[in-house]
């Protein structure tokens, strides 16, 4: 069975955030599973981290985490100062995640965000054997406390080492590890996917999780993405991952920033009925 899933950030200006009544809300709108900031985890108390795995447990809700690894925590630099210390950042929240029971983390695992490509395109093959290095430095653990390492396809225009689908999977059969999987997002793979069933199953049995997301980050059902072509390629895979939306709709904050909005989408829109709209649109498409 898919799990639908949410991204918290929907509903906040800034990254770091008190998670905790996420939990609670995101059962009471209907969803199975609830993504939070894996960077933020790492911060928390050992405390903090329990109440969250307490409350998820409580509510019947999955957790996985998302991340968006800062330049300064790169580990795809080619300063080898900076790529240790990003290696050693996603070590503390693979460590992190283990405490919350294991689970997964996805985004730019394998690099950082967002990101400007270098002026010589020339050395995006010494960037992309980095960041193979540090993968392979990282796996280990991860295997160890059964935590799932997701390299997310993303677009040109916030990244630039793994833009298509075809480049996640040769990435991973590099990495040649159950515990680095590949996380596809409707909303990159329309600027740079041929076709959206073409890529799902190309990804095959690499593919661990699929973010969900209108051309405009509007929440599923409130755009044009073809929604009939993702589910027929998802059972041809036989896809049981999870369904992760991460819509992002207004401005403001740092979230609003990085992600680019400079109107509100939705301006009129209760945040919460359209969360429960779009569970109901993802179960009657995509289950």
């Amino acid at each position: 069975m898919r799990n639908i899933g949410i991204y918290y950030a929907y509903w906040t200006d800034d990254w770091d955030t008190d998670f905790l009544p996420f939990i609670p809300k995101v059962k009471s709108l209907g969803f199975d599973q609830l993504e939070i900031n894996g960077g933020a985890l790492v911060s928390l108390s050992k405390g903090e981290r329990q109440r969250l795995k307490e409350s998820a447990l409580e509510n019947g809700i999955t957790l996985s985490y998302g991340i968006g690894l800062t330049a300064d925590h790169d580990v795809s630099s080619l300063n080898e100062s900076i790529r240790k210390e990003g290696v050693n950042f996603m070590k503390k929240m693979i460590g992190a995640v283990a405490e919350m029971g294991g689970g997964m983390i996805g985004g730019t695992v394998h690099s950082y965000w967002p990101a400007t490509a270098p002026d010589d395109l020339s050395v995006k093959k010494q960037i992309l054997m980095k960041s193979h290095q540090s993968m392979k430095e990282m796996i280990p653990m991860a295997e160890d406390l059964n935590v799932i390492l997701n390299v997310e396809v993303i677009n040109r225009f916030e990244q630039f080492l793994l833009n298509t689908c075809q480049e996640a999977v040769d990435y991973v059969e590099i990495i040649n590890s159950p515990n680095c999987k590949i996380l596809l997002d409707t909303f990159h793979m329309n600027i740079e996917e041929d076709s959206f069933g073409d890529a799902i199953r190309l990804a095959g049995s690499h593919l661990s999780a699929l973010h969900l997301g209108e051309t405009n980050r509007k929440p599923p059902g409130c755009g044009r993405i073809p929604w009939s072509e993702i589910k027929t390629a998802l059972d041809d895979i036989h896809f049981e991952g999870p369904l992760v939306m991460e819509p992002f709709i207004k401005p403001g904050g740092q979230v609003g920033k990085d992600i680019a909005l400079w109107r509100d989408l939705m301006p009129t829109a209760d945040l919460d009925n359209e969360a429960a709209k779009s569970v109901q649109f993802v179960k009657k498409h995509l289950l």
